[in-house]
């Protein structure tokens, strides 16, 4: 079997699936499935929620695409994205929930919790 934890910047789309498996094949040959459990995944995951703050704590607004951050900046930004999106998917693994359809479910819940204003409603918020 083709080792797939290779370097690779190619633009791919990518499944929650797909990352589910590879981090439970990743977890399992290190024999680290011991120490993924659902609290010690989410105090993970909240740790790196606070590296990925640390990152814009002082830096003010941004604006959309990042026009003014280095390239080591933006990949510094990329790698506390992931970790945050790893653990976030390996945790809904453990816990044996489809964090896609879930995250679909919950957009069909906001969309009715939220519903599109009307051009009179919209008018008084300008």
């Amino acid at each position: 079997m083709e080792n797939s934890y290779g370097s690779s910047r190619k633009s791919k789309d990518v499944s929650l699936k797909e990352l589910s498996d590879r981090l439970a094949e990743f977890a399992q040959v290190r024999g680290w499935d011991q120490y993924h459990s659902p609290r010690n995944l989410l105090l993970a995951l909240v740790g790196e929620v606070g590296e990925l703050s640390e990152i814009f704590q002082w830096k003010g607004e941004v604006a959309r695409g990042l026009p003014n951050w280095s390239s080591d900046d933006k990949e510094h930004l990329e790698e506390e994205l992931s970790d945050v999106l790893l653990y976030l998917v390996r945790l809904a693994d453990v816990c044996g929930l489809d964090l896609g359809q879930a995250a679909l479910t919950k957009i069909v819940k906001n969309a009715r919790k939220y519903p599109i204003l009307n051009q009179t409603q919209t008018s008084t918020f300008n």
